[in-house]
């Protein structure tokens, strides 16, 4: 038997990615895709399922990266938890929120569709979903430190929840609006005046 030829899938997936940015995900059409790849539905229907299939295709690099940062984050601050030296984590200086902006910026167009173009999506909802997840591991670090007698705080839940919110909308703001990473990384010296999260876990 022979291989299927995926030689045709780079130009599909450029081809999706212009609409989707264009058009948004619901107003996407997936024939308006295999015009501008030279390609009929058929052959495109051989490599994905449908819309849901081509945008989650486009998103996978963006979501792992997503996915290895709160995980080496998670990591981070349990080692530092264990050895009782909790001054480095969450340290919201303008260098730790650099680093996030420059995470987002590897990865800007797969950013802009989550926060800009998914409506109609499986990932529709994701800044929720995503404050929520983060939320769930936050308050299970937070009853942790306050047990051990490291945090003077026991935070509730929707608090976590609000301030995260805030938190992750801020830095996102940046790549909503389209501002050149130079300027997005300049505003980070701004930003971390606002986050004390020492103070507010009572570290």
């Amino acid at each position: 038997m022979s291989l299927p030829d995926r030689s045709i899938d780079p130009k599909i997936l450029d081809c999706a990615k212009e609409e989707f940015m264009e058009k948004g995900f619901t107003d996407a059409s997936l024939r308006s895709i295999c015009s501008k790849a030279g390609v009929t539905t058929g052959a495109l229907y051989k490599r994905f399922s449908g819309k849901d299939a081509l945008f989650e295709a486009l998103l996978e690099s963006t979501m792992d990266a997503i996915e290895t940062l709160v995980s080496q984050t998670e990591k981070y601050d349990y080692e530092q938890l264990h050895k009782n030296q909790m001054q480095s984590v969450w340290n919201m200086s303008a260098a730790t929120l650099k680093g996030f902006i420059e995470l987002f910026y590897e990865h800007y167009d797969g950013f802009r569709l989550l926060l800009c173009h998914a409506e109609g999506s499986a990932y529709s909802d994701f800044l929720n979903g995503f404050v929520s997840e983060h939320t769930k591991r936050t308050l299970n670090f937070a009853e942790v430190a306050y047990q051990k007698g490291i945090s003077s705080v026991h935070l509730e839940e929707d608090e976590i929840h609000m301030m995260l919110t805030a938190f992750w909308s801020i830095l996102f703001e940046p790549i909503k609006h389209e501002l050149p990473k130079e300027k997005a990384l300049r505003y980070c010296n701004t930003v971390a005046k606002l986050f004390n999260w020492q103070a507010v876990f009572g570290f």
